[in-house]
């Protein structure tokens, strides 16, 4: 078989209907949109309009809360850390912060830092470097002989709105 020998089953694309052509075409006239009213119309957008009874979704009651201010952190377990290490994906003599766990594929997303949880059990010596832990991370973490050092990660938003600032205050020193 070529490649210009390929084509589709017999009926397997169905030609388009030309509708407006005439009486005896069977869509003529009226082009299969009945008569009169919106819906003949051309630029007819009422996908969820109930005919003036409440729509569905006006019907339901609102849920839930999203909270703009939220701190997004990639959370990461004691026990992803310990496979991690076996698997020689962690290097234990470093410290393990934020870039380590991501090239490990342990922190995905994250935008304000690394919180680190503790689910499961580590026995490697560790330094933490995080944004976050819990106290029981905390306290298996020291127990295994390591330690967590908890930094203030600065977010994105709060970085650019400090660079923008500075920029505005050079400029003003110059003039």
């Amino acid at each position: 078989m070529k490649l210009n020998e390929l084509k589709d089953n017999d009926g397997a694309r169905k030609g388009r209907m030309r509708v407006g052509r005439g009486i005896g075409s069977g869509k003529g006239k009226t082009a299969g949109r009945g008569q009169k009213g919106q819906g003949s119309r051309e630029g007819v957008a009422i996908n969820g309009f109930e005919g003036g009874q409440m729509p569905l979704h006006m019907r339901l009651p609102k849920r839930g809360f999203n909270n703009i201010f939220a701190k997004d952190y990639a959370e990461v377990n004691l026990g992803a850390v310990q496979k991690a290490v076996d698997a020689k994906k962690l290097d234990a003599k470093k410290d393990v912060d934020h870039a380590a766990l991501k090239a490990a594929g342990l922190a995905r997303g994250g935008k304000d830092g690394v919180r680190l949880l503790g689910k499961g059990e580590l026995s490697t010596k560790l330094k933490f470097v995080v944004a976050g832990a819990s106290k029981g991370a905390v306290e298996a973490v020291e127990k295994a002989g390591g330690s967590v050092e908890v930094i203030k990660v600065v977010p994105a938003a709060e970085k650019a709105a400090a660079k923008k600032g500075k920029g505005g205050a050079k400029a003003k020193a110059e003039a």
